[in-house]
């Protein structure tokens, strides 16, 4: 895919920000359950920093400008790290099993490897 599809097509036309999308839906029905005293504490920070992924691909794509994209796409890959973390965090507190985010992990590594392959090739261009 050239810089000059992706900006064609648009970010919703993206697999890697639709895929962003469907962790962001994961993420929130995965902190529903947890306890009212994290609703500011860790309940904020995961959804936040899933909402950040799709949305640093929207902003990046959007600027026009290769440089700026993969910027975003670095943001984009920082955020999943953190949610990540954040979902080792959650099953240490015991909000939750690993067989329970197992479909989380699953599309938050299929994300960072989406990513990191989406910057590589603007990076060659």
């Amino acid at each position: 895919m050239t810089s000059e599809e992706i900006k064609a097509g648009g970010y919703q036309d993206l697999l890697v920000w639709q895929k962003g999308i469907a962790l962001v839906k994961r993420v929130y029905e995965i902190t529903r359950s947890f306890p009212n005293d994290e609703k500011f504490g860790l309940v904020s920070q995961m959804r936040r920093a899933a909402v950040s992924i799709p949305s640093n691909i929207a902003e990046g794509q959007a600027r026009n400008a290769r440089g700026e994209f993969i910027q975003f796409i670095s943001y984009s890959e920082g955020s999943n790290a953190e949610l990540n973390t954040q979902l080792v965090i959650a099953i240490e507190l015991g909000y939750c099993t690993k067989a329970e985010l197992q479909d989380a992990f699953e599309l938050s590594s299929e994300l960072r490897k989406m990513l990191n392959a989406l910057r590589r090739k603007l990076q060659q261009q």
